[in-house]
């Protein structure tokens, strides 16, 4: 009887540690939103697609913390890199005029 009880004790702590599975993934990998992620474990791990996409979202990098700001930052240097390169072929179509004309 004592060991049968035992037993059944071991599965539910087994049941409840693979059920947040996804909520201590996302503790350990350190994720910014890791409250979020435990809450729709709670909420929604009952059902396997919900486990499944919690455990899907632990195992996803950290967003960027200021991704509005990323985004500018990428826009910038793709436009000093167009700039940059049309200033690159202005010059050296210049330079090939120049040249042509000399000969």
């Amino acid at each position: 009887m004592a060991g049968n009880m035992l037993v059944q004790i071991i599965a539910a702590v087994f049941a409840l540690a693979l059920y947040f599975l996804p909520a201590v993934l996302a503790d350990r990998r350190k994720r910014h939103d890791a409250l979020t992620l435990a809450l729709f474990n709670a909420c929604l791990g009952w059902t396997v697609l919900g486990w499944v996409l919690a455990l899907y979202w632990s195992l996803q990098p950290n967003p960027p913390k200021n991704l509005a700001g990323e985004v500018m930052q990428t826009r910038k240097i793709t436009r000093m890199r167009a700039f940059s390169s049309a200033l690159m072929l202005r010059v050296h179509n210049r330079a090939s005029v120049r040249d042509d004309a000399k000969k």
